[in-house]
């Protein structure tokens, strides 16, 4: 089983792209993509989370 499996749904039921979470970190997308290998640690996890959640408020504005 893939690690993080929460946040990985979470970005790809919503039809989020990687890169737009890595950006709005702000972080390389290759960073990203090395977090979510392993469990990541509860700070870098509350960034992620916070960055969907950004991301998915604004397509509810627009």
């Amino acid at each position: 089983m893939k690690a993080n499996k929460e946040i990985r749904n979470k970005i790809e039921s919503n039809r989020i792209l990687y890169w737009e979470v890595a950006d709005r970190i702000p972080i390389a997308q290759s960073n990203l993509s090395v977090w979510l290998r392993t469990e990541m640690r509860e700070d870098r996890k509350q960034r992620v989370e916070k960055a969907i959640d950004e991301l998915l408020a604004e397509r509810k504005e627009g």
